[in-house]
């Protein structure tokens, strides 16, 4: 650590990102279906439906017992994810991070490689730009003074 301050973010469902999973699992279901004739297009089909709601459940709706609920940020790559059974994991943060107005991805690398996906609605507006910043910069943003006076430091 660096002596910056940890952040905690506790992440809330969002119906909106799991309506957009579902959705998408749901049209290539019925492409699916509409290509594979038969029994097997049909299985196939149902089986992208599931897929899509078991990862709505996960992701979006957070109500698996190991869906991520809390993020904790304690410098420029140290990420710690939280579960719902409050399991926290230290895990390595991937290089090539998207950030845009709408969502956060992150992807990480654990005991299995995994993606985390923010949406602006899972935090309250300042804690979204807070971890927007991080993300962008790799930097734990602080009050004004303290920014201006590590940058007459280093500078």
């Amino acid at each position: 650590m660096s002596g910056e301050p940890t952040l905690n973010f506790e992440l809330s469902p969002s119906r909106g990102f799991a309506a957009i999973i579902v959705t998408v699992h749901a049209a290539a279901a019925a492409c699916v279906a509409a290509v594979l004739p038969g029994i097997a297009g049909w299985l196939v089909a149902v089986l992208l439906l599931a897929l899509g709601i078991f990862t709505a459940l996960d992701r979006a709706l957070l109500r698996r017992s190991d869906s991520v609920r809390s993020l904790l940020i304690e410098g420029p790559h140290a990420l710690s994810l939280v579960t719902a059974t409050g399991r926290r994991s230290n895990v390595r943060v991937g290089t090539r991070k998207h950030v845009s107005r709408l969502a956060v991805i992150v992807p990480v690398a654990h005991t299995m490689r995994r993606t985390i996906v923010v949406t602006r609605d899972m935090l309250d507006v300042e804690s979204f730009r807070k971890l927007r910043l991080w993300a962008l910069w790799g930097r734990v943003p602080g009050t004004a003074g303290e920014l201006f006076a590590s940058a007459r430091v280093s500078g």
